[in-house]
């Protein structure tokens, strides 16, 4: 398996949210105390990191979205914030507040959370995970200029 392949794996595994603000707070101190484990620190959209984050840019970036959640996503729970394991995790999506479409439970085209923290180096998701059909619309559009 490749990179890709990997990364691609652990995406859609399996993950519980974080669904009450404390949960998430005991998430934010583990990702701290682990700091310096070799994060990825990746925005969807924008071109995935190269290698991982040092430490400061992930205390950093830990407590600037944590601040952004509790800002923008004004309920009395969190369940934006998914990791493959709560209490030992490698892999985090976090969820934009103000793109959440159907963040849980179940959709085809579920959409893209808006931050993934991994230790797994990450791909361009939203070029990889555009859907089958329209995968196979966009090439049957150039299929008489092969």
């Amino acid at each position: 398996m490749n990179e890709q392949d990997n990364f691609l794996k652990a995406f859609k595994g399996s993950f519980t949210s974080a669904l009450r603000w404390h949960q998430l707070d005991t998430l934010w101190q583990v990702l701290r105390d682990d700091a310096a484990g070799g994060w990825y620190v990746y925005a969807v959209g924008e071109p995935p990191p190269e290698v991982p984050s040092d430490e400061s840019r992930l205390l950093t970036f830990v407590e600037s979205i944590d601040e952004l959640l509790r800002r923008e996503h004004n309920e009395e729970y969190c369940g934006i914030v998914y990791a493959d394991d709560l209490q030992q995790p490698s892999f985090i999506k976090i969820y934009d507040p103000n793109n959440l479409g159907v963040s849980c439970g179940y959709s085809d085209n579920p959409p893209l959370p808006g931050w993934v923290l991994s230790k797994i180096r990450p791909v361009d998701l939203p070029a990889v995970a555009m859907p089958n059909n329209r995968k196979r619309w966009w090439h049957s559009l150039w299929k008489s200029e092969a």
